[in-house]
């Protein structure tokens, strides 16, 4: 045995293969956020088998272009904040700045699009008082927005630390927690469209 076997360093260990994204904080709120509407959606069904004629004649007197407008909103910015990690990832600083504000663009058409929907709403009489159809599609699609609106919030958040370089290919947690907790609310949408929208 030689002395160069003696001192040779052990080899490097490799990097976990599989990589959660985001923080555990981020997954705490997820969990909730999931829990939440798991509750809700238990209601929205309980309703429904009640009170079936409601909620088939309710969902015919919403705005499909609006629910469909909004669906394409949350899709394309969840797209826009992956690119944006994974600019960040390759150190393209202006790029995932670039990317991360198409994101805030885009997400902020969806408050507009809701606010324009409900407006619609009222124009035509609709309203939490008309029907139990439409006291849960106000609560649940409400609850969303909230829900959207922390997560728009948060882009502004995000997108201010990574214009002072808060954020670098070694060092990304916060960025991936935003886009993790946003496309968490992205796939609730995509829950709640077909069940007021179209299945209904």
């Amino acid at each position: 045995m030689t002395a160069t076997t003696l001192t040779a360093e052990p080899p490097p260990l490799s990097e976990p293969r599989f990589h959660i994204p985001g923080n555990k904080g981020i997954w705490a709120g997820i969990t909730c956020e999931f829990v939440e509407f798991t509750v809700l959606f238990a209601v929205y069904f309980i309703a429904r088998a009640h009170f079936p004629e409601a909620f088939h004649s309710g969902a015919q007197r919403l705005s499909v272009a609006a629910g469909t407008t909004i669906t394409l909103l949350m899709i394309t910015s969840s797209y826009f904040i992956a690119c944006s990690v994974n600019a960040i990832r390759q150190d393209k600083q202006r790029a995932a700045i670039i990317w991360l504000i198409a994101g805030l663009v885009v997400a902020l058409g969806y408050p507009v699009t809701k606010a324009l929907e409900i407006d619609w709403n009222l124009a035509q009489g609709i309203n939490g008082e008309s029907g139990i159809f439409f006291t849960v599609y106000y609560y649940l699609t409400f609850t969303h927005l909230v829900h959207a609106t922390w997560g728009i919030l948060g882009i502004l958040w995000v997108l201010a630390r990574l214009s002072f370089h808060g954020y670098s290919s070694s060092d990304y947690a916060g960025l991936e927690a935003l886009a993790s907790y946003w496309h968490a609310t992205d796939i609730i949408w995509l829950v709640i469209f077909p069940m007021f929208y179209v299945l209904a």
